[in-house]
C-alpha cells in the first residue's frame, strides 16, 4: 500500500525538481551561462524590475551553434530570432514587476551559451524600434554576413524612448529634432585573443562589452552614423581571428544612449571539414611560404652576394602576384590550381630577369624592378596605417591607387643615385618580411595583411569602403620586432661585407665576349694559337682512328 502511495509523490517532486531545472533567473547586468538541451526550453526569467525601467534587452550569445530566443514558449515567426547573438526587447506595461523569455535549440543539440539583462530608461533610445528590413518589430540585433574579403554588419535604425504604456513616436513622419532622425549610432570594434578560438575566451570578451560602457573602454570606436546615413558598416575579414561589433544608438538632445545587441565571427567555419576554423590554412599556403620564409632568410643576409639568386627571387615574386590576380580575376579556377599556376608562371618570371641580365648586363634595368618590389611594400605599409581608412581612400577607387602607384614609383629613384645601398636595403626589408609571412602560415599575425589587404583590393571589386582595422597584439609586436631585427641585421652585414667589393657583379655573357675579343687581339697569348675548338675535335677523333705507322729501325739497338 505505502508503494503505491510514494510512487505518485515521487512522480511529482521529479516534475517539479525538472520544471525547476528548466527555469533560469536573471539578476540585470549579471551575466548568467546557461545550457540548453535537446529538445528542452528554458524559461528565462526577471523578477523584481524598478518602477524606472521602461524597457528591457535580453542577450545571448554562443560560440557557433544557433539558440532560439523567443517571446513565448513556442516559437514563431516575428516572436523568435535564431542565431549565434540574439536579443529581444521588452517594452514593460505600467506596474509590471516580472518577464519571462523562452530558450531553446532549434538544431537539436546541446547549447551553451551566455546571457544577460540590460535595463533602460525612458529617455534611453529604443534599439532596432524602427525595424523595417528583418522579422522581428523591434529588433535590437547586429546582423553580421562575411566572405573571404569583407565583413559586412547591419543593424535597425533606432526610436525615440517613451514611458510604460505610451505609444511610441511614429517613425517617419518628420525628421525634424524632436523626432528619431536626431539619434547617431556609434560603431565599435572590438578584438578578441588572437590564435584563441575557444568559448571561454569568446564569453570573456562578450562579458567585457556587452554594455555601453564595457564597449567604450574596451572597444573601438570605429566611425559615427546619423540617422540619414544607411546603417551598414563593411569591415575586412581576418578569417581565424574573432572580432566583436556593437552598436550604440545616442540622443545628443537628451544626453542619452542605449546599446544594440554584440555581435562576433570568426569570418570562418566551425562545422567545415574544409577550410574551417580549426584547420584554416591551407597545405599548399604552408608549403609555398615555408618555401617563400626559407628563401626570404637567404636574400635578407646573402641576397647581394648571390645577386643571380637574389634576381630570381624577386622576379618570382613579382610575376607570381601580378599572374595570381590574373589567373584568380579571369578563370574560375580553385585556390590550389591558382597558385600552384601562379608559382610556375612566377619560375619563368625569375628565369627571364635573371637571363636579361645575364644577357645585356643591364643592372639598373633589373634594379629598377626590385626597387617597385620595396615601394610596392612600402605603399601597401603606408595604406595599412590608418591612413588608409580615411574617406578619401574608402570613396575613391583612383585617389587609393594614383596614391598608391605614386608611392610605389617614387622608391625605384632613389636607386639611380645610390644603387647598391638600394638594392641592400631591399634584401633586407623585403626578405625579412618573407619571413614573417611564412611564420603566419602557421600562427595568425595581423602583419600580412599589410599585403594581403591589396590583394582583397585587387581581386574584389567593393573592397573600396571596407575598413580594414586589424587586431594588434602580443604576437603582432613580436613580429615587428622580428622583422626589424632580421631587416637590419641582414642590411649592416651586407654593407659591411660588400663595402670594398665592387658594385655589382659584371654579365657573365658580357666577360665571355670580351674574353672572346681578347684572344682573337692578344698575339702573345698562347690560346690565340690554338686551333678552334671543331678543329680540336675533329683532329682529336682522327688520332683515335689513324693506324700508326712504325717509323726507324725494328731490330733492338746494340749497347
Amino acid at each position: 500500500m505505502s508503494l503505491w502511495i510514494w510512487c505518485p509523490l515521487l512522480l511529482l517532486v521529479c516534475k517539479v525538481q525538472a520544471q525547476m531545472e528548466n527555469r533560469v533567473i536573471f539578476l540585470p547586468g549579471t551575466f548568467q551561462n546557461v545550457s540548453v538541451s535537446q529538445n528542452e526550453t528554458v524559461q528565462a526569467v526577471v523578477s523584481r524590475i524598478p518602477p524606472e525601467v521602461a524597457f528591457i534587452t535580453l542577450q545571448f550569445h554562443t560560440q557557433h551553434r544557433n539558440a532560439t530566443l523567443s517571446y513565448t514558449r513556442i516559437p514563431g515567426p516575428g516572436t523568435s530570432l535564431t542565431a549565434v547573438d540574439s536579443g529581444l526587447l521588452a517594452a514593460l506595461l505600467p506596474g509590471q514587476v516580472s518577464l519571462s523569455l523562452f530558450l531553446s535549440s532549434p538544431d537539436g543539440d546541446t547549447v551553451v551559451g551566455t546571457g544577460v539583462i540590460l535595463p533602460y530608461s525612458s529617455s534611453d533610445p529604443l534599439p532596432g524600434a524602427c525595424n523595417t528590413e528583418f522579422t522581428l518589430d523591434i529588433d535590437p540585433n547586429v546582423y553580421i554576413h562575411y566572405n573571404l574579403y569583407e565583413t559586412e554588419i547591419r543593424f535597425a535604425p533606432a526610436n525615440l524612448g517613451n514611458e510604460r504604456g505610451e505609444t511610441p513616436s511614429p517613425c517617419d513622419i518628420s525628421t525634424e529634432a524632436t523626432t528619431r532622425w536626431r539619434l547617431q549610432y556609434d560603431i565599435y570594434q572590438y578584438f578578441l585573443p588572437e590564435n584563441d578560438l575557444s568559448e571561454r575566451s569568446l564569453f570573456t570578451g562578450i562579458q567585457a562589452v556587452a554594455d555601453i560602457q564595457g564597449m567604450m573602454e574596451n572597444g573601438r570606436l570605429v566611425m559615427t552614423l546619423l540617422s540619414s546615413d544607411m546603417s551598414m558598416v563593411v569591415f575586412t575579414s581576418i578569417p581565424g581571428q574573432g572580432v566583436v561589433y556593437s552598436v550604440v544608438v545616442r540622443d545628443p538632445l537628451l544626453n542619452t544612449s542605449a546599446s544594440y545587441v554584440p555581435s562576433h565571427t570568426y569570418a570562418c567555419s566551425f562545422v567545415s571539414t574544409l577550410d574551417g576554423c580549426q584547420t584554416l590554412g591551407k597545405i599548399s599556403t604552408k608549403v609555398f611560404f615555408t618555401i617563400a620564409g626559407m628563401a626570404g632568410l637567404f636574400i635578407c643576409f646573402f641576397g647581394h652576394r648571390f645577386f643571380k639568386c637574389e634576381l630570381f627571387c624577386m622576379g618570382f615574386s613579382f610575376a607570381t602576384f601580378f599572374f595570381f590576380v590574373l589567373v584568380t580575376r579571369t578563370t574560375g579556377l580553385e585556390y590550389d590550381m591558382c597558385l600552384a599556376v601562379s608559382a610556375v608562371i612566377g619560375v619563368v618570371g625569375g628565369v627571364l630577369l635573371v637571363m636579361s641580365w645575364w644577357r645585356f648586363g643591364s643592372v639598373m634595368a633589373c634594379i629598377v624592378v626590385v626597387g617597385l618590389m620595396l615601394g610596392f611594400l612600402i605603399a601597401s605599409t603606408v595604406l595599412f596605417t590608418p591612413l588608409g581608412d580615411l574617406d578619401v581612400f574608402r570613396r575613391s577607387d583612383a585617389v587609393f591607387w594614383v596614391t598608391f602607384c605614386c608611392i610605389m614609383l617614387i622608391v625605384p629613384l632613389f636607386f639611380v643615385r645610390w644603387p647598391r645601398e638600394g638594392n641592400i636595403i631591399t634584401c633586407g626589408v623585403v626578405g625579412a618580411y618573407a619571413v614573417v609571412l611564412a611564420v603566419n602560415a602557421y600562427i595568425y599575425t595581423s602583419l600580412s595583411y599589410i599585403s594581403l589587404n591589396i590583394l582583397k583590393r585587387f581581386l574584389n571589386n567593393n573592397f573600396s569602403a571596407v575598413f580594414t582595422d586589424v587586431p594588434f597584439q602580443a604576437v603582432d609586436y613580436i613580429m615587428i620586432t622580428a622583422w626589424v631585427v632580421l631587416g637590419v641585421s641582414g642590411m649592416v652585414l651586407q654593407l659591411y661585407r660588400e663595402r670594398s667589393r665592387p658594385f655589382f657583379p659584371p654579365s657573365p655573357y658580357l666577360m665571355w665576349l670580351q674574353e672572346r675579343e681578347r684572344r682573337k687581339t692578344n698575339v702573345l697569348d698562347p690560346s690565340h694559337h690554338c686551333p678552334p675548338l671543331p678543329n680540336r675535335l675533329l683532329a682529336r677523333v682522327r688520332q683515335l682512328t689513324k693506324r700508326m705507322e712504325s717509323v726507324g729501325e725494328n731490330t733492338p739497338l746494340l749497347l
